[in-house]
C-alpha cells in the first residue's frame, strides 16, 4: 500500500531541512555553550538535534527539564533561550517577507556598532 503524505526522506516531513546540520541559531549557540561548560562530550550533536525542534515544534516541558539537567541551567534560563530563538526566527521571517527591510536592518546594525 502506498504511503499517504510525505515520505521519511521528503524535506517536508517532520520539518527536516538538511541545512539544520550546520545552521547557527541563538538557541543552538546557547545550548552548545552550556553543554560544553557542563562537560558534555557530544554537545554539538545534542544542540544540532534540539535546535530544529525548538524552532519548529517548540520545546515540551520534558525537553526543558532534560536540557536544564544536562546544562545545569534553570528551567527559566532554558525558556529564555528558547524565546530568544523564536524572536530571532520571527525577525528572519519578517526579513524574508520584506526583503527591503534587510537593507534597513544592515544599516541599523552598522549604526549600532559604530556607537
Amino acid at each position: 500500500m502506498p504511503a499517504i503524505g510525505p515520505g521519511y526522506d521528503d524535506p517536508e516531513y517532520d520539518n527536516y531541512d538538511p541545512a539544520w546540520r550546520h545552521q547557527d541559531t541563538p538557541f543552538r549557540r546557547w545550548l552548545r555553550g552550556r553543554l560544553t561548560e557542563a562537560g558534555v562530550g557530544c554537545a554539538a550533536d545534542i544542540a544540532a538535534s534540539y535546535a530544529p525542534t525548538n524552532r519548529y515544534n517548540g520545546l515540551h516541558s520534558d525537553d526543558m527539564d532534560t536540557l536544564a539537567t544536562l546544562t545545569g541551567a534553570s528551567i527559566d534560563e532554558v525558556r529564555s533561550a528558547h524565546r530568544a530563538d523564536l524572536e530571532d526566527c520571527a525577525r528572519e521571517q519578517q526579513l524574508r517577507d520584506h526583503p527591503d527591510l534587510a537593507v534597513l536592518d544592515a544599516d541599523l546594525d552598522r549604526l549600532r556598532r559604530r556607537s
